[in-house]
């Protein structure tokens, strides 16, 4: 059975209160009433209304008043409100009731059929909202578990990478190492240095995949810490002078997941950076401040199109749509914004936790 939606009933005449609850009791929906507004107000802030039905006539507050303080209010933007009147009946009554956020202009006497109609219309899209809203927080509960997972799963690689296949290539470079030694300096002696060149190859390609995976720092030293390695990383590997900038310079450690979080955002917008902005110069920007965490990625390239700015459907890839649903886990927002020249990628989470002391200091 569908969950009962609230409809708000609002007039000083107790009389018509009744009959506009005998008119929508077949709706089967929670019908509440207030004789005044401050009533309604008080109503209001304590359920979640979806259709307000209130008289234009009232003493202190009248409806037009009290429709203006109701679209004030940030959580009533969408509430729909439907006028009922016997006096003011006139275009211009009816246009400011419009401009007062009205959806609706009933006059009386009210035909029954009608009214239910207009109330039921507006219940079903508030209902049919509420289904949405819950089916983007399941996504958005599914995309975050989906995220996690794959953070294990790169943690496990990584270490299978590290301590498996990168063990086996350091123990074939001593066998290596000991037959050139043994060989001297005849024709064996020497295809065995150049193999063993070619597995120290290997074995930095294997390291630098698994650390580029999960790298260990981002446990043992913080984000921070590998905040700096990343950024050195892109230094030494791709000539585009990259800076890391701290505020405060004595940042804080954070909670696990969101120092994987940051970590993960940085890497992909600095490799967005590499693969697509043709840039000379990147700059990294972590800050905190009054309980939000700003994360800023900027380069000097030659910019992303308005449809990217925009983060519009079908015009933004994997990488970004992750960092954006990664931000979204924790509550936070993702912008793409024109650096003139370049582009700038910001995320801002609220909320930010530092980590316990304990933690801090491990």
């Amino acid at each position: 059975m569908p969950q009962q939606i609230n409809i708000l009933m609002v007039d000083d005449q107790p009389s018509k209160l009744m009959t506009y609850e005998v008119m929508l009791a077949e709706l089967g929906e929670n019908l509440l009433k207030a004789n005044s507004a401050r009533e309604a107000l008080d109503i209001l802030l304590k359920n979640d209304v979806a259709v307000v039905l209130m008289d234009v006539s009232m003493p202190e507050i009248d409806g037009f008043e009290l429709a203006g303080m109701i679209r004030e209010h940030p959580r009533f933007q969408r509430t729909a409100i439907i006028f009922i009147s016997a006096v003011h009946l006139t275009d211009l009554d009816r246009l400011k009731g419009y401009q007062r956020g009205a959806v609706d202009y009933i006059s009386v006497p009210v035909v029954p059929e009608l009214l239910r109609a207009k109330v039921s219309v507006f219940v079903e899209l508030n209902r049919q909202a509420k289904q949405l809203e819950a089916l983007n927080r399941e996504l958005r509960k599914l995309s975050g578990h989906l995220m996690s997972t794959q953070d294990e799963e790169r943690r496990r690689f990584a270490r299978d990478l590290h301590d498996g296949i990168g063990q086996e290539l350091a123990a074939a470079k001593i066998m290596l190492d000991t037959m050139q030694q043994r060989a001297g300096l005849n024709g064996h002696g020497k295809l065995a240095a150049q193999a063993s060149e070619v597995i120290d190859r290997a074995i930095r390609e294997v390291r630098s995949m698994s650390h580029l995976l999960h790298p260990p720092l981002l446990d043992e030293g913080g984000l921070i810490s590998v905040l700096r390695w990343l950024v050195d990383g892109v230094n030494d590997r791709s000539g585009i002078k990259t800076t890391l900038n701290l505020q405060p310079p004595d940042f804080p450690r954070l909670s696990p997941q969101l120092e994987r979080t940051v970590f993960r955002i940085v890497q992909e917008a600095l490799t967005n950076v590499l693969r697509h902005s043709s840039a000379s110069t990147a700059n990294v920007k972590i800050g905190q401040r009054e309980g939000k965490l700003t994360i800023q990625v900027s380069d000097d390239g030659k910019g992303v199109s308005e449809p990217t700015m925009q983060l519009q459907p079908g015009s933004i890839g994997v990488g970004i749509g992750g960092m954006r649903e990664r931000a979204r886990e924790l509550g936070g927002e993702l912008r793409m914004l024109n650096a003139d020249p370049g582009t700038i990628v910001e995320v801002v989470i609220p909320s930010a936790v530092s980590a316990p002391a304990a933690s801090a200091t491990a």
